[in-house]
């Protein structure tokens, strides 16, 4: 939202019968609706000069008036004691293992409530002396994000100095990131690139595009470790590398190549596998070792079958090259030999 205020919107006749908030949403870049309905409540969208209700309908030749950003009561993370997996750790920073299912950190419209527990950083906050104060109360350390659902390698700051450091790092395309995918289909090339730039849906909010002009630019790299021929259909498990760090910039370009990682139903993956196996029923049938209930099966993974494997950074105070592995989690690896069995 840009950070001059007023900002006055003129409604066109396309727009009439639609409401207010969802208008805006759609209007304001990076704007939740949650926000805009925050603003409304507040007095804060005039409609004609007139405070307006969330639920009003437009008829389509209305002026808009936004007079400033809600005011919201500063937050602050709380201390968890959550396990966590440490990798590395010394004065400067940690890298840490992040499982599946577990926020980085708590949203900007996230009030001091359960919304704000299990996170990364209340774990850090628990574990670790000091973290860096760049990011704000609410993201102690991260110098950068993985999504809930994508398990692996993260790095974070113990003081702003090695903050300062990584971020530019991070900047200047110089952390090596790799990560393991298992996406649906048979991936047509061994190798390649994509390089799609990645905006926000307009109408989706919690989703990502390729297919807007204008977005910012991302950068992934993929390679075939093997393509998978199995009862639940083809899948190919790459090795993944990406230049930039967009939101979820690699579950985008692999939905928009046609193949989405495994679990992600956000971006068109099947939320459970089922197999049918007529050939090889009807032969054990003819053998008489066949029950009337054989031959089909369902397989389902709640998760995204993405990780982070590797990280590679200079250290902010020596400069010696860290470099660190992660293998597949457990319930990866099951899910692999379930495939293939």
């Amino acid at each position: 939202m840009p950070e001059s205020f007023p900002i006055v919107i003129s409604v066109g006749a396309e727009s009439a019968t639609q409401r207010v908030d969802q208008f805006l949403t759609v209007r304001l870049e990076n704007v939740s609706r949650a926000r805009v309905q925050e603003m409304i409540a507040e007095g804060k969208v005039l409609v004609n000069n007139a405070p307006a209700k969330p639920s009003l309908k437009l008829q389509g030749n209305e002026t808009i008036t936004i007079l400033g950003e809600p005011q919201r009561p500063p937050m602050k993370a709380v201390a968890e004691d959550i396990p966590l997996d440490i990798v590395y750790e010394d004065d400067d920073l940690a890298v840490i293992n992040k499982p599946a299912g577990m926020m980085v950190h708590a949203g900007a419209g996230s009030t001091d409530d359960a919304r704000n527990r299990g996170t990364l950083v209340n774990a850090l906050l628990h574990h670790m002396a000091s973290l860096s104060n760049i990011s704000g109360n609410l993201r102690p350390g991260i110098v950068h994000r993985l999504d809930k659902e994508t398990s692996g390698l993260i790095v974070v700051a113990k003081n702003d100095a090695a903050h300062h450091k990584l971020s530019a790092q991070f900047a200047a395309r110089e952390v090596k990131k790799k990560y393991v995918a298992l996406v649906h289909g048979w991936v047509k090339k061994d190798s390649g690139t994509l390089d799609q730039s990645i905006s926000r849906d307009r109408v989706r909010r919690t989703r990502m595009t390729t297919r807007l002009v204008g977005g910012r630019t991302a950068i992934t790299h993929y390679k075939v470790v093997r393509r998978l021929d199995t009862k639940f259909g083809k899948f190919t498990l790459l090795d993944i590398k990406i230049d930039t760090g967009r939101t979820h910039q690699i579950r985008v370009h692999m939905a928009a190549l046609g193949h989405p990682v495994v679990g992600d139903t956000t971006y068109g993956a099947l939320a459970q596998l089922k197999s049918n196996l007529p050939a090889a029923r009807k032969k054990r049938e003819k053998n008489g070792e066949a029950s009337e209930k054989e031959g089909t099966a369902a397989l389902r993974l709640p998760r995204n079958f993405l990780h982070a494997a590797e990280l590679e950074f200079r250290h902010p105070s020596t400069g010696k090259t860290i470099s660190l592995q992660s293998g597949l989690p457990r319930e990866l690896q099951d899910f692999l030999g379930n495939l293939e069995a």
